[in-house]
């Protein structure tokens, strides 16, 4: 049969476009059809690099035995700036920091009024409408109380931001989220959901609705560690020093106790219970958690890394151990309850840690960005990288002028800053997004902004801030591993195509025109 030019030339056109996500639940059928629930873990700071050499060097390990069924994506990227807030958000919802809408934990908004209470010290924040513009908090500052390992009962409202436009009501972390989660979406389809993570302020998961996430648990990891009889050998260490919201993390013991307890929840959730195991609710279609100590192993001056090849030190090496052993309690219980093989496993990171080479690390200290600006900066957070509010938009020119000065940028290691049309480019106007940063600094690799001891950080847009592990593992699935660019975006789009619904149903995935992960699907099942 003879087609007619035109239509010959219509089909051509058409199969030159690019493969769109698709408008409807894909059909039964091919391996993602046995997908019946989805476990996501984010192993905070954990590269690409760290998975690589650990698969390699540990053939008998949990991760080894998930990658030999699975995909390994070895060049993907969290968010930038890569705090856990973006990262995080990346992972469920899809979206960037400015389509998402958060930055960093602490961050700035010009069209907020401050919090009734300041500082969670009980400073009065003034009336509202009064002040416009304010620091945007959601840590473990917020907590009723930031030394109980409950945070006290949860999130004080009087430490909230509030909305001038809005009656001057106080926002909460889900109300500030621009775009719908990947739990919203499973609950709407009939699904139930669950999630773990370290403050109470991770309430944000449950997205603008409030109410996407049925059984979520946000123990403060900046408490004061406590001793954990139901886990063995769980006595706290005491701290280096005695400030309370250094919490858990000072200590390589510590915070294997603490990742136990996110642990815990998982394991009981796999039985059908309750994070606390006070109900049975049945295993939730989706859920997940995070774990803090390779992060935390790969911070402390104790372990890191022992060269420029991410080998990691004795210190490290038993964070990355105790991770993969927790991996393997999860899948054995995986398998005990029967639901291993139709449970989808993704293990990526909400941000790696830079620098791995150690023999760069420079700290800086006295007050980072705002010694050398000064009164024109509002709010800076500055970890290895820098996010500026100016306290007038007009001043940008004269202070990217100041922060150019040779000077200065040997001052503060700056290898690049992004302002004005560079910025824009990059992110979204400030001039138009009251939360967007009028500056955003680059430092060169190994730049902490510190006087303390600690060895890397987070938070900027360096190779290893970025570059994160991802593994998405299924039994059944060969073994794949994939060199090309991918995002952490895609992953929530793929685990609402994995679950059988429309990844269109996440705002940020039509907002950001992202697509699933690539070479997980049998040739008849892509799209």
């Amino acid at each position: 049969m003879h087609l007619p030019k035109s239509v010959l030339v219509a089909l051509l056109a058409a199969s030159l476009l690019p493969v769109s996500l698709p408008l409807r639940a894909k059909d039964d059928g091919g391996r993602s059809g046995h997908v019946k629930h989805v476990l996501l873990i984010s192993v905070d700071g954990l590269h690409a690099l760290d998975l690589s050499n650990y698969v390699a060097t540990h053939s008998s390990s949990t991760l080894a035995y998930l990658s030999r069924r699975g995909v390994t994506y070895t060049n993907a990227a969290t968010s930038q700036p890569s705090d856990s807030f973006p990262g995080l958000a990346s992972l469920v919802t899809g979206g960037s920091p400015t389509t998402a809408g958060f930055w960093y934990d602490d961050t700035y908004n010009r069209a907020l009024s401050p919090p009734l209470m300041t500082d969670g010290l009980g400073d009065p924040g003034g009336p509202c409408p009064g002040k416009i513009g304010t620091i945007v908090a959601w840590d473990e500052s917020i907590d009723i109380d930031l030394t109980q390992l409950n945070g006290g009962g949860g999130i004080n409202p009087d430490y909230l931001v509030r909305d001038p436009n809005n009656n001057c009501a106080v926002v909460m972390p889900h109300q500030y989220l621009r775009v719908n989660t990947i739990f919203e979406v499973v609950k709407a389809n009939g699904g139930t959901t669950a999630w773990t993570d370290k403050h109470p302020s991770y309430e944000w998961t449950n997205g603008p609705s409030g109410t996407g996430v049925d059984d979520f648990y946000g123990p403060e990891i900046n408490s004061i560690p406590v001793a954990l009889p139901q886990f063995a050998a769980c006595n706290p260490v005491p701290a280096p020093d005695t400030t309370p919201d250094d919490g858990w993390t000072t200590d390589l013991h510590n915070i294997q106790c603490y990742d136990s307890l996110h642990v815990q929840a998982i394991l009981n959730q796999i039985d059908g219970y309750t994070h606390d195991r006070s109900r049975w609710v049945g295993v939730p279609t989706l859920f997940g958690t995070n774990f803090q100590s390779v992060s935390v192993g790969e911070k402390l001056k104790i372990a890191g890394y022992t060269d420029v090849l991410g080998t990691p030190s004795a210190g490290l090496e038993g964070e990355l151990e105790f991770v993969d052993q927790s991996l393997g309690k999860i899948v054995s219980e995986l398998k005990k309850q029967g639901i291993y093989e139709s449970t989808l496993i993704i293990v990526g990171a909400k941000h790696g840690q830079s620098p791995i080479d150690v023999s760069k690390r420079v700290g800086i200290g006295g007050g980072q960005p705002t010694a050398t600006i000064g009164g024109a900066d509002a709010f800076d957070i500055s970890d290895d990288g820098s996010l500026i509010w100016l306290t007038d938009q007009s001043l940008t020119p004269s202070v990217v002028a100041a922060l150019s000065e040779p000077a200065n940028q040997q001052a503060l290691g700056i290898q690049e800053i992004f302002a004005g049309q560079s910025l824009i480019n990059k992110f979204n106007d400030p001039r138009k997004d009251p939360r967007t940063p009028d500056i955003v600094l680059k430092v060169n690799t190994g730049v902490i902004f510190t006087g303390g001891s600690k060895i890397a950080e987070h938070g900027g847009l360096n190779e290893d801030d970025v570059h994160v592990a991802l593994l998405v593992s299924q039994a059944g699935m060969g073994r794949k591993t994939v060199n090309i660019p991918v995002s952490n975006q895609q992953v929530a789009a793929t685990i609402i195509w994995e679950l059988g619904f429309d990844p269109n149903q996440l705002q940020a995935v039509q907002k950001d025109q992202v697509s699933v992960l690539p070479f997980l699907f049998a040739d008849g099942d892509k799209h």
